[in-house]
C-alpha cells in the first residue's frame, strides 16, 4: 500500500486526536472509517479548505476506486496549499496508482522542493526512477538516502546497485566492500552469503577475474551456496587460463551430477582438443548408465567413431524405452552424413528386431517386444522430420496396432498429420490421445492447441475447462492465469476465420500481460533490497528491459500488425448494407436460400449471446461475492476490450505502430520485424522510413523473397510519387543506387529472377512482382510460379499453398481458376495428406469430426468447415 508522510497533515494541536485516528485507519486500510474522520475534520469551518486533509481524503477515495473524486479533491487541496510537500506527495501517489510514472516523478520533485530531506518521498522517488530506468537520477536519490541514513543496509545496497546498473562495476564493488566491513558475521547467515556472491558477480562483470577468485577463496566458508562457489570457481579458472585447476574443479562437479551438460563443456574447454574423446571414454566407464556422456561426443565425432558411439547410445535408449531420444538427436540432422548414419542404423535395428528380436543377428541377448515399438516410434519421427510423412504414418500405424493404449504414439501421429498439412486430422488424433488419459494436463493442452489450429475454438475452450477453476468461464480464467499460448493460438484461429475483432482482443490481452509483468517488478525494488537477493534482482531488471523479445509477444504483435494492415487495406463494412446489396442481385430461389441462411446465423448468434450473457452474469455474481468478502477492494476496473470496437478502429496503422515499436527496439535481429515495418510505412507513404526498413532487412538477408517484393514496390513508389520534396527524392535515389545498384523495378526484378531461377520461393516472389509491374504478363507470371520442374529447390507445403492462394486471389493475374485447379491437382500428388490440396467437395464427403466433448461424431463436419 502507498505510504504518506502524514505527520504534517494537522499541525494544530486541537486536531491531534483525529489525526492519529485517521493515520491508523489509513495504515490499516480502514478507508471508510478514515473518510468519516476526514468529513468530521472538514465539517469544521476553520478547516473546510485545509489542503492536506483534502489531499488525504482524495488518497483514501482513490484506494476505494473512486478516481475522479480523488483527483478533484487532491487538486483542490493543492490549490489551497501549493507549498505543502504532503499535497504534492499525495498527488504523486495518485499518478503512480494510474501508472503515470513520469508525472508522479514530477510531483515528488515538487514535494522535495518544500521538504528536501523527507525520507519517504525520496524512497518513493527512487522506486519510480528505477522502474523507469532513470539510472542517473536513481543514483543521485540513493546517494541522498545514504547521506540521511548511513546506518541502514538498504541505503548502501541501493547505492551500489545504482552504480552496477550504470556499469561502473569497480565503484559498485568498492561500495559493497565498504558496507561488508561494517557487518558482523554469524556462523550461518544467508543474507551475508548472498551479499558476498553479489560482490563476486560485480567483480567478474568488471573483468577483475583474479580479484574475484581471491575473493571467492577468502570468503567461501561464509557462503551458504557451495554449488555456486564451485561453479564460479571453475568459470574463473578458465578465464585465467589455469586449465589444470579448472579440470579438477569440473571433475568434482561432474561426480556431483554426471548428467549436467555444462560440466562436460567446462571440461572440454579446460582440456586440449585431442583429449576431448578420452574425456568421454573415461566417463563411459565411470558412469555406464549415463546418457549425457554418450550424447555429447556425437556433436564432434564423425565417421566410424560417430557410428560406434551412436550405436551404443541408441541401444541404451531403445532398451530402456526412452521417448525423447529423437528430440535429443534432432540437432544433428543438419549434417547429411550423420542423418544417413542415424537412418541406416535404426532401420537396421527394426529389420533385425522383427526377424530375431535382437539389434543385430550376432548379439547374444534378445530384446523385449517393447524395444521394437520404440524403434518404430523413433522412425516415425525421423521420417516425419525429413519430410516423408507417408512413410512416417506407416511406422506409427504399425506401432499403434501393436500397442493401441500408448498415448505417445497418438501424439506423434497427430504431429505427423500437422506437418503433412492436415490439421483437422491432426486434431482428431490428438483428441484420441487425450481420451486415453483425461487427467493428463499436458495432453489436454496439446489437444486444445491443435483444436485451435483447426478452427475449433469452442471445443478447445471446453477442453481447457477441464483444468480451469470451477464456477468461472474458462476463457476468463485462462486470461487471468496469463495463459499466453492459448491466447496466441486463439488469435491466429480467429484471424483465419476472419473474426478480426476477436483476434485483436486476444492480441491486446497478451499486450496487457506484458504490461502487468513490467508493473509487477515494482514490488521487488524494496523486497530484494530487504532480503538481499541481489543477484536475482539484477537479473530481473535485465530481463524486464528485454521482456518484449519473448516469442509470445512477438507472435501476438506480428498477428496484430498483420490484422491492422488488412483492416487498412479492406476496412470492415456495415453488415446490413452488405446483405442488402447482395439481396438486390439475387433471384427468388437464391434470395430464399440467403434468408434461411441469415435466419440460421441470427438464431445461432442469439444462442451464443444468451450463453455469453449467462456466463457474464455468473461471473459478475462471483466478482460481487469476492468484493463482499474484501469490501475495501483497491483500484478500478480495466477498460473492456470490445471486438467490434477494436476491428473498426479509426486509424489501424497507428495501432499497428504501437505493436511494432517494441519489436524495432528489441527484435532487430529478425528480418520479419523490418519487413512488417516496411508494410506499415509503405501504406503511410513514409519513404525515408521505408528506406530505413529495407536497408536493415537487406543487411541481414539480401535475397529474401519478401524483401524482394518490398524493394520492387519501394522503387516503383519512389519513381511514381510526384509529391516528394526534391531533397528527399535526391537522398532516396542516391541511397538506392549506392545500396542496390539498380533503381529500375523491372530490371531489378529480371536480375533477381536470373540469379535465383532454381529456387521456388524466389521465383514466386519474382512472378508476383512481374504481374504487379505489368498486369499483361499474367500468363508468364503464372507459368513461372507453377513450373513443375522437379530440379527446383525450396519446394514445401507452405510455399505451394502460398502459390495456390496467389492464383486464387489474383496476385498472379485475373481469371486463373483453371491454372489454380491444375496446380492444386499437381500438389495433391506431391502432398496427398495436405488439406489445402484436396479436391473440391472433399470436406463435404468427410464423415466425422470432433464434437464439443472430445468424442468422434458424425454430421458436424459442415459446421466446422463453415467456421473455418
Amino acid at each position: 500500500m502507498f505510504c504518506v508522510d502524514v505527520n504534517c497533515l494537522f499541525p494544530l494541536r486541537a486536531s491531534n486526536v483525529l489525526y492519529n485516528i485517521l493515520k491508523t485507519c489509513y495504515e490499516h486500510k480502514q478507508y471508510r472509517n478514515g473518510l468519516k474522520f476526514c468529513k468530521q475534520i472538514l465539517s469544521n469551518p476553520k478547516f473546510a479548505e485545509h489542503g492536506e486533509t483534502l489531499a488525504m481524503k482524495g488518497l483514501t477515495l482513490n484506494c476505494l476506486g473512486k478516481k475522479e473524486d480523488a483527483y478533484e479533491l487532491v487538486r483542490r487541496g493543492l490549490r489551497n496549499d501549493l507549498k505543502s510537500h504532503v499535497c504534492w506527495h499525495v498527488y504523486g501517489l495518485l499518478q503512480r496508482s494510474d501508472k503515470k510514472y513520469d508525472e508522479a516523478i514530477k510531483c515528488y520533485r515538487n514535494a522535495l522542493k518544500w521538504d528536501k530531506d523527507n525520507l519517504q518521498i525520496l524512497r518513493d522517488l527512487s522506486l519510480l526512477q528505477i522502474q523507469m530506468r532513470d539510472l542517473e537520477g536513481y543514483r543521485e536519490t540513493r546517494y541522498q538516502l545514504l547521506q540521511l541514513r548511513p546506518a541502514q543496509r538498504a541505503s548502501w545496497i541501493g547505492y551500489a546497485v545504482a552504480y552496477h546498473l550504470l556499469e561502473d562495476f569497480e565503484m559498485a564493488a568498492k561500495i559493497v566492500e565498504e558496507f561488508r566491513k561494517t557487518q558482523q558475521v554469524n556462523k550461518v547467515d544467508y543474507e551475508y552469503s548472498e551479499l558476498l556472491l553479489y560482490q563476486n558477480q560485480v567483480l567478474r562483470e568488471a573483468g577483475l577475474f583474479k580479484e574475484a577468485l581471491e575473493h571467492l577463496t577468502t570468503y567461501e566458508k561464509q557462503i551458504c551456496d557451495k554449488l555456486a562457489v564451485e561453479e564460479t570457481r571453475g568459470e574463473l579458472l578458465l578465464q585465467l587460463d589455469r586449465s589444470e585447476e579448472a579440470t579438477e574443479v569440473y571433475r568434482q562437479l561432474q561426480e556431483r551430477n554426471p548428467e549436467n551438460w555444462a560440466y562436460y563443456q567446462g571440461l572440454e574447454k579446460a582440456l586440449k582438443p585431442e583429449e576431448r574423446q578420452k574425456l568421454y571414454e573415461e566417463a563411459w566407464v565411470k558412469y555406464p548408465k549415463g546418457l549425457v556422456p554418450r550424447r555429447l561426443p556425437l556433436t564432434f565425432l564423425t565417421g566410424e567413431k560417430f557410428r560406434e558411439c551412436l550405436d551404443c547410445y541408441l541401444r541404451m535408449n531403445f532398451s530402456k524405452g526412452c521417448p525423447p531420444v529423437f528430440t535429443t538427436l534432432k540437432s544433428l540432422y543438419h549434417d547429411k552424413e550423420k542423418l544417413s548414419i542415424i537412418e541406416e542404423l535404426v532401420v537396421g535395428y527394426e529389420t533385425c528386431l522383427k526377424s530375431c528380436r535382437k539389434f543385430n543377428q550376432n548379439d547374444g541377448k534378445e530384446e523385449p517386444p517393447t524395444t521394437l515399438l520404440w524403434v518404430q516410434y523413433f522412425l516415425a519421427q525421423h521420417f516425419d522430420h525429413v519430410g516423408q510423412q507417408t512413410l512416417a504414418l506407416d511406422y506409427i500405424n504399425t506401432a499403434i496396432e501393436s500397442t493401441p493404449t500408448l498415448i505417445e504414439l497418438f501424439l506423434i501421429k497427430a504431429k505427423i498429420y500437422k506437418h503433412a498439412g492436415n490439421i483437422k486430422e491432426a486434431a482428431r488424433w490428438m483428441d484420441e490421445a487425450q481420451a486415453l488419459d483425461t487427467a493428463d494436463r499436458f495432453i489436454n493442452s496439446k489437444c486444445a492447441k491443435y483444436m485451435l489450429k483447426a478452427g475449433l475454438v469452442k471445443e478447445a475452450e471446453e477442453m481447457c475447462s477441464k483444468f480451469t477453476r470451477e464456477g468461472a468461464s474458462a476463457v476468463e480464467n485462462l486470461n487471468e492465469m496469463q495463459c499466453m499460448w492459448y491466447q496466441t493460438e486463439c488469435a491466429l484461429a480467429y484471424k483465419s476465420m476472419n473474426k478480426f475483432g476477436d483476434a485483436l482482443k486476444k492480441c491486446h490481452e497478451i499486450e496487457r500481460h506484458f504490461v502487468e509483468i513490467t508493473d509487477d517488478q515494482f514490488d521487488f525494488h524494496t523486497y530484494c533490497m530487504r532480503k538481499m537477493t541481489l543477484r536475482s534482482y539484477v537479473d530481473l531488471l535485465k530481463l524486464e528491459d528485454v521482456l518484449r523479445m519473448h516469442p509470445f509477444y512477438y507472435k501476438a504483435a506480428r498477428t496484430a500488425i498483420q490484422i491492422y494492415l488488412g483492416l487498412h487495406d479492406n476496412p470492415l463494412t456495415d453488415d446490413n448494407k452488405e446483405h442488402q446489396a447482395d439481396a438486390e442481385n439475387l433471384n427468388d430461389k437464391e434470395l430464399k436460400k440467403l434468408r434461411n441462411k441469415q435466419r440460421r446465423a441470427q438464431k445461432k448468434a442469439q444462442l451464443e449471446e444468451e450463453k455469453k450473457n449467462a456466463e457474464k452474469e455468473k461471473q459478475l455474481k462471483n466478482q460481487k461475492k469476492k468484493k463482499e468478502d474484501d469490501d475495501e477492494e483497491i483500484g478500478g476496473p480495466k477498460e473492456e476490450l470490445i471486438p467490434d470496437k477494436l476491428a473498426k478502429v479509426e486509424n489501424p496503422l497507428e495501432e499497428a505502430v504501437k505493436f511494432l515499436t517494441p519489436l524495432k527496439n528489441l527484435v532487430k535481429n529478425k528480418i520479419e520485424t523490418h519487413l512488417l515495418a516496411f508494410e506499415i510505412y509503405f501504406r503511410k507513404e513514409k519513404y525515408l522510413l521505408m528506406l530505413q526498413s529495407v536497408k536493415r532487412a537487406f543487411s541481414m538477408e539480401p535475397s529474401h523473397p519478401w524483401l524482394h517484393q518490398c524493394l520492387v514496390r519501394f522503387f516503383k513508389g519512389v519513381s511514381d510519387s510526384k509529391d516528394l520534396p526534391e531533397a528527399v527524392r535526391t537522398v532516396l535515389k542516391q541511397e538506392i543506387s549506392r545500396l542496390f545498384g539498380e533503381s529500375n523495378p523491372q530490371n531489378f526484378n529480371k536480375n533477381y529472377l536470373s540469379q535465383h531461377s532454381n529456387s521456388i520461393p524466389h521465383r514466386v516472389a519474382a512472378a508476383k512482382m512481374m504481374f504487379y509491374l505489368d498486369p499483361s504478363s499474367d500468363k508468364m507470371a503464372s507459368e513461372l510460379a507453377t513450373a513443375p520442374d522437379e530440379s527446383l529447390t525450396g519446394r514445401s507445403i507452405t510455399i505451394c499453398t502460398d502459390v495456390l492462394e496467389a492464383l486464387r486471389e489474383g496476385n498472379l493475374g485475373d481469371g486463373q481458376q483453371k491454372a489454380a485447379e491444375a496446380y492444386r491437382a499437381a500438389c495433391n500428388k506431391l502432398y496427398p495428406h495436405t488439406l489445402a490440396f484436396m479436391p473440391p467437395g472433399y470436406e463435404d464427403n468427410a464423415t466425422s469430426t470432433i464434437s464439443a466433448n472430445g468424442d468422434l461424431s458424425a454430421g458436424e463436419h459442415d459446421d466446422m468447415a463453415n467456421d473455418m
